[in-house]
């Protein structure tokens, strides 16, 4: 096995060859799997003002927002102005950045934005590399440095939520314990997402514009389950006529 050090013999562009290659479905499921968040393409060089972001995505079963900015070299201060201002302007929750090799202080930055961001943002600060085995085609590899800690943040969040906030974040959590552990075929149909304090639960159907969709409201004693259909008069119609 041999490491391919130079990105750019393989990708000589970030815009025109990186981002087209990790926006393709099964390259992009290798960095859900990297990340573990499934990740849904909206699109590339995608606006922001006068920029644009490499790529933008959805969390799926969720409205969760993502960028993803590629940078085939080594981190630098542009780079981390850039992921700040696409996700203010995109109003991400999740930013990703994808580099050659993350510099100690730029480690010490993302680390610093984990700490200090609330449990809804969230930022990743990945190396890729390059691997060939004989003469196979190169393989990447997505090796995290960064990423938010989830535990410690829930926990910071708990001490700050309201009686009904936290009855909202306690059932969501009994209802994945429940469901994801206990049901087996439940598990196999569907995957395991982040419980937050609101009074929704959404998960992926595999179909980007509709989710399956819990509810809660504790003033009527009422739980509900349901198909939201999120874009498309098309597939609320083929769900109406089948």
């Amino acid at each position: 096995m041999k490491r391919i050090d130079d990105l750019r013999s393989i990708w000589p562009h970030e815009e025109q060859d990186f981002s087209k290659w990790l926006a393709q479905k099964e390259n992009l499921e290798q960095l859900s799997d990297a990340i573990e968040i499934d990740l849904e393409l909206e699109e590339t060089e995608s606006p922001v003002g006068s920029f644009s972001v490499d790529i933008y995505a959805r969390e799926s079963g969720s409205s969760r927002g993502i960028i993803i900015e590629n940078q085939l070299e080594d981190t630098d201060h542009d780079h981390l102005g850039k992921i700040i201002t696409y996700a203010a302007g995109k109003d991400a929750e999740i930013i990703v950045w994808i580099v050659k090799r993350a510099r100690d202080e730029h480690k010490q930055a993302i680390g610093w934005l984990n700490q200090h961001t609330d449990e809804n943002i969230g930022f990743f600060l990945i190396e890729i590399e390059l691997w060939r085995i004989g003469d196979s085609l190169p393989a990447p590899r997505f090796n995290v440095v960064e990423r938010p800690n989830e535990w410690a943040k829930t926990v910071k969040a708990a001490e700050t939520l309201t009686p009904l906030r936290k009855f909202q974040l306690n059932f969501w959590q009994q209802f994945c314990d429940y469901a994801f552990d206990k049901d087996s075929k439940f598990s196999k149909s569907f995957s395991c997402r982040k419980a937050f304090a609101t009074n929704w639960y959404n998960l992926s159907t595999g179909v980007s514009s509709v989710v399956v969709e819990f509810t809660i409201n504790t003033s009527r004693h009422r739980a509900t389950a349901g198909l939201y259909v999120a874009k498309g008069k098309d597939w609320y119609r083929q769900l109406k006529d089948n």
